[in-house]
């Protein structure tokens, strides 16, 4: 009940007090999960689904909508320590590229439902989150060191030290080296490696005022397969290569606390990707600026408002049948938002009405309403109601692209199909969630939350043909092109429970229980054709039913025993049945400082796939062992 979150408001708020669909995953969560990555810690939270496409490679969503524009989750937004990481050329994440010392994470925040208000565009169906430790929280040294079948091996080092009492600084550097996925054809292509290092200082200055300046650096690669379509003959060669992944980020915050009753807080962060594949080529630059402040205009009654500024750059290089146009571009974003809290009733019932504001250059003002309701009818127990409204605007590939891949080579001429995105034709995609909560604890070692929902979406993505035509550029041969438009003429709802419980059974054992219903329903709006199938693709790429149970035990002689059993139910779409999964965690903490740690993941199967693996061919998960050992020192 007193786990803090700040996601939902920017400001730290008991979690037991949050009108919303809140589950936080904490540091021990994530320790003793024994992941070794971001996506894979996203597991242990109820409503959202994660997906391992092959070994450097996920599909995350929440409440739905992981396929419409591919694995890239075009509805949800994804933020590191308030750093925005949604790339705005193809609409989604690149999971790939998210990775963090994990014992530097202070909780992982998962929002499910819109946060538009605050969080502007593009958190449509959740907001994930992370959270880094205070450096004051990391002093002294942290070293790992892994090795595998899976994970081969992977090692971090991390130094936390001050300068006078009121500067505290850490660095860190890691690597890793992961072994390709299984794949039926044999043809181990997706291995994985990675480097990465940065820093965090906080400097508390007089005058209630603290400054954090943090930053990282990363260079890797990762293997993939990708169909390269020319226009000359053979016209399709696939290949296997390694793409290039490298780029970087320096944020500011300072924070001021002006007095008890008001604070201001401005950050600002520049961001730098770089991908280099056998497709395409891009660098993309962001500058983000954002003021903030929260006031108490009297007792019961919180404004929380701020403005923001966002400059966007993006160069991209392709093959001549993947094409942007232009192929460089500058966005901005203008926004405001400002959130009113209302104790109706002192102590137990809350109104909260916000609205986010945004210009950009795709569709111009965008307003993000919501109204949230929370009654604590009994210092144990509380429901909530909420109604928002959220956006997805349009990206680069639904606005600049130009897609061409080949259908019939053995036609005269040959034929391809091209999928085009235009200005004029796409709008921003639009949510109105409807949601109802209860949560409780009974008894002061149990924790029971269950959310449900019903969303009411318009605008989707759709591909509209258009007709045929005869393209003729020499020297290429001629061939006949079957064009496809990105539109929005797909509509539908969604609907949903979400439960979690939590039980402390003794001081040594702790359990926690999960489980979520979904069930998708879209049409196409009047005149549309659906060829690619976009709404049974969608439909059937996300699970009615998934279920987790997850035991952690503190047992005699420091040793640890926990283990995280799922079940996810089929996704027709990609041919994917219905699987359990287990994952396995034994640690021994023979000294205070330092902790031995043997991992199985995915016990039950020697391997099985969870997503379509597209034209790079299905992947399958394999069953890995680890193990590892984490020092620290003062």
């Amino acid at each position: 009940m007193n786990v803090e979150v700040v996601t939902y408001s920017k400001s730290p708020q008991k979690w037991f007090d949050t009108p919303a669909a809140v589950y936080v995953i904490t540091q021990e969560d994530i320790r003793r999960s024994g992941v070794t990555n971001i996506p894979e810690a996203l597991r242990m939270a109820p409503g959202v689904e994660v997906y391992r496409v092959n070994a450097n490679q996920w599909v995350v969503g929440i409440r739905g909508f992981t396929s419409l524009t591919g694995r890239l989750s075009p509805s949800l937004l994804v933020l590191i320590d308030g750093r925005s990481v949604y790339s705005p050329l193809l609409a989604g994440v690149f999971w790939e590229v998210q990775d963090l010392l994990l014992e530097d994470v202070e909780r992982i925040e998962v929002i499910r439902g819109p946060g538009g208000t605050l969080w502007g565009a593009n958190a449509v169906n959740g907001v994930i989150n992370i959270i880094t430790k205070h450096s004051k929280e990391t002093q002294g040294g942290l070293a790992t060191l892994g090795a595998g079948t899976e994970e081969r091996d992977f090692a971090g080092v991390r130094y936390g030290g001050a300068v006078g009492e009121r500067l505290h600084y850490r660095v860190y550097g890691k690597f890793f080296n992961r072994d390709a996925a299984f794949h039926p054809t044999g043809d181990a292509f997706d291995d994985w490696r990675m480097a990465q290092g940065g820093f965090r200082a906080d400097l508390d200055l007089p005058e209630r005022n603290t400054v954090t300046i943090q930053g990282d650096l990363y260079s890797g690669k990762a293997g993939q397969r990708t169909t390269i379509t020319t226009y000359r003959p053979p016209s399709a060669q696939t290949m296997e290569k390694d793409a290039d992944l490298s780029g970087g980020n320096l944020s500011f915050r300072l924070d001021h606390l002006q007095s008890a009753q008001s604070d201001w807080t401005f950050k600002s962060y520049y961001d730098r990707t770089r991908r280099r594949t056998s497709t395409f080529q891009d660098d993309e630059n962001t500058l983000d600026l954002e003021l903030r402040n929260r006031f108490l205009l009297a007792a019961g009654h919180e404004l929380i408002w701020g403005i923001g500024y966002r400059l966007i750059s993006d160069d991209f290089t392709g093959a001549s049948t993947t094409v942007f146009d232009p192929a460089q571009r500058t966005d901005a974003l203008y926004s405001a938002f400002a959130q009113y809290q209302w104790a109706l009733v002192q102590e137990q019932l809350f109104l909260t009405l916000g609205s986010k504001f945004e210009h950009n250059d795709y569709s111009g003002v965008e307003v993000q309403p919501s109204g949230r309701l929370l009654w604590k009818f009994r210092p144990d127990q509380a429901v909530w109601t909420s109604i928002a409204r959220a956006v997805r605007t349009p990206s680069r590939l639904e606005h600049d692209s130009s897609l061409t891949g080949l259908t019939n080579p053995n036609a005269t001429p040959p034929t391809f199909i091209r999928l085009i995105g235009e200005d004029a034709l796409f709008d921003s995609e639009k949510v109105i969630a409807y949601e109802v909560g209860y949560r409780t604890q009974p008894i002061h070692r149990l924790s029971f939350d269950v959310a449900a929902f019903y969303n009411q979406y318009s605008d989707l993505l759709s591909l509209q043909a258009g007709a045929p035509f005869t393209e003729s550029i020499p020297p290429d041969p001629d061939r006949v092109i079957f064009p496809f438009f990105f539109e929005n003429r797909v509509k539908g709802h969604t609907y949903g429970v979400e439960l979690m419980s939590d039980w402390q059974v003794r001081e040594w054992w702790r359990v926690n229980l999960m489980y979520t219903f979904l069930q998708i329903n879209l049409t196409q709006t009047s005149g549309a054709v659906d060829p690619l199938r976009i709404v049974a693709s969608t439909e059937g790429t996300n699970p009615h039913h998934q279920a987790g149970l997850r035991s952690l035990m503190t047992l005699p002689g420091n040793v640890e025993l926990d283990w995280f059993l799922r079940y996810i139910d089929k996704l027709p779409s990609q041919a994917i049945k219905r699987y359990y999964n287990l994952d396995l965690h034994l640690g021994w903490h023979p000294t205070k400082w330092i902790e031995l740690a043997l991992v199985g993941q995915n016990l039950l199967d020697n391997h099985h796939p969870e997503f379509g693996g597209g034209s790079a061919g299905i992947a399958e998960i394999q069953r890995g062992v680890y193990g590892k050992v984490t020092a620290q020192w003062q």
